[in-house]
């Protein structure tokens, strides 16, 4: 059996453990999560909602509809999207793993939206 996949906000009053396997890891360009992040894009894993256990509860802020984004309510680190789109799904941000080392993207998504400035030469699919 795999070891479980974890990580941690910040401050380290939220934690989360996974029991499954990443279902899907990409890098995403769209508007939402840029300014979510205040970064140029994120970089997010998906697990199923069954398999991801929390330590702590993250507050959740409905980002637009359908769309619940978690973060640390004490250091503020986001640490979650979900949709109604995909009820089974939780993705995660790559960044907040333990240990990320082992971690490899699978593509790009909305590539259309990305931020010009900012040239990457991987030769990942962009979608």
């Amino acid at each position: 059996m795999a070891a479980e996949i974890t990580g941690r906000c910040l401050c380290g009053d939220i934690r989360f453990a996974v029991a499954g396997p990443m279902r899907s890891r990409n890098h995403c360009h769209c508007e939402s999560c840029r300014r979510a992040t205040s970064s140029p894009f994120t970089t997010w894993f998906t697990v199923a909602r069954g398999d991801l256990r929390w330590t702590g509860t993250p507050r959740l802020h409905e980002s637009s509809p359908g769309v619940r984004r978690g973060f640390c309510p004490r250091c503020g680190s986001p640490l979650s999207y979900q949709t109604d789109r995909r009820p089974d799904d939780v993705d995660l941000y790559a960044a907040s793993l333990d240990d990320p080392a082992g971690f490899e993207p699978q593509y790009h998504s909305h590539w259309d939206e990305r931020v010009t400035w900012v040239a990457l030469a991987d030769h990942l699919p962009r979608e």
